[in-house]
């Protein structure tokens, strides 16, 4: 990473952690709360996210190939277009999204073609897809509607054709309906057990003495690998999140600064990262951190309806040599330490290790801790 990068990233977390001291956000539910639009990039306008897989639509996870952006839409510039690949494809784009249990949702989206369709699965009740047989020469209006499950704090939205009948193009999709609560920010686990926790971020140098010391010392790591060298190197991050109570969480796609960004382009970034760690690992996260440790109002609400529960920064930073506790002194039980995926991460490590061994704590696995 750039020395600009390192020095910026150093700043924003010295700064972000000590704001986020001892803050949490409410969570109590409202029976008021108004209906909002829950769906991950429904008019189909965020571009490629920076770092993505080519061909890519934020939020939408497609049949590699098929899906692509339109600018004949609906409303705004863009819309979705898919054409399956093959007469044994229905050419399927689905997102999931997080809902609030035993709550009335509606779904619609504006669809062109022929046997389009709009389904809402894994709601808790049998949902019946709304669907066409053909729009003719215009656009139609799908809707359906559901009331979640006791237990469904997920829901799983879809728009796919019909085998064999060809393209279809879709825009304006929208869940509409109250929103989860934010997610709860904080810099450390409040706790009296003698614990601490070692966290690794962004994933651009995998190195095997890293991976050696964390395996001989038998470390819980939580990682928050980005989705490209996660692709490029999977086993790694596997191997090194294989000690028990270790785990992989949401960094988002890009790596920016999301207090630059909208609400809607924070939920792509955090929903896609989300979706690229149960691609390749099979895993939900659900602890995000924000990069540069920066994250407002909106980030904590675009997280929530990612399926975070908790938004997180750091105590301390052992990254590049580094040996900053933010609130000064020793470790302290519950603390979270911060290090890289970087040439310096065995002997960061190292260092972080020797610090908690002289503080009289001992390495835990954070996701297990943040209830």
């Amino acid at each position: 990473m750039p020395t600009s990068l390192r020095s910026r990233l150093s700043a924003f977390a010295a700064t972000a952690a000590l704001a986020a001291f001892g803050t949490a956000v409410p969570t109590t539910a409202h029976a008021d709360t108004p209906a909002v639009n829950l769906a991950t990039n429904p008019g189909f306008e965020i571009p490629t996210l920076p770092l993505a897989d080519w061909g890519s639509i934020p939020g939408w996870n497609c049949t590699a190939g098929e899906a692509s952006v339109t600018t004949a839409a609906h409303s705004g510039s863009s819309a979705l277009a898919v054409t399956p690949a093959s007469a044994g494809s229905n050419g399927e784009c689905y997102q999931t999204v997080s809902v609030r249990p035993n709550t009335s949702y509606t779904l619609s989206a504006w669809v062109h073609g022929s046997y389009v369709f709009l389904d809402a699965t894994g709601t808790g009740h049998d949902v019946p897809p709304a669907w066409t047989a053909g729009t003719g020469d215009g656009w139609q209006q799908l809707t359906t509607s559901f009331t979640t499950g006791a237990d469904n704090t997920t829901v799983r939205l879809a728009l796919h054709g019909w085998y064999g009948q060809g393209a279809y193009t879709a825009d304006d999709l929208q869940l509409s309906g109250p929103a989860p609560d934010p997610a709860r920010a904080t810099w450390n686990v409040p706790t009296t057990d003698k614990v601490v926790f070692f966290t690794i971020d962004d994933g651009w140098q995998p190195t095997p003495e890293a991976e050696q010391f964390i395996a001989d010392h038998h470390l819980p790591i939580t990682a928050f690998p980005l989705p490209m060298p996660s692709g490029n190197t999977p086993d790694y991050f596997r191997r090194v999140t294989s000690v028990p109570g270790s785990s992989i969480q949401d960094h988002t796609v890009s790596h920016r600064d999301l207090t630059t960004l909208s609400a809607a382009e924070q939920q792509a970034e955090i929903c896609s990262a989300r979706d690229a760690d149960q691609r390749i690992y099979g895993v939900t996260p659900t602890v995000f951190r924000p990069p540069y440790f920066t994250w407002n109002a909106d980030t904590l609400q675009a997280a929530a309806d990612c399926g975070m529960r908790v938004v997180v920064t750091a105590t301390a930073d052992f990254s590049w040599g580094q040996s900053n506790v933010y609130r000064g002194g020793p470790l302290q039980p519950g603390d979270i330490v911060l290090t890289h995926f970087t040439d310096t991460l065995a002997t960061d490590l190292q260092r972080a290790y020797a610090a908690a061994q002289a503080a009289g704590l001992t390495p835990a696995g954070l996701a297990g801790y943040l209830k």
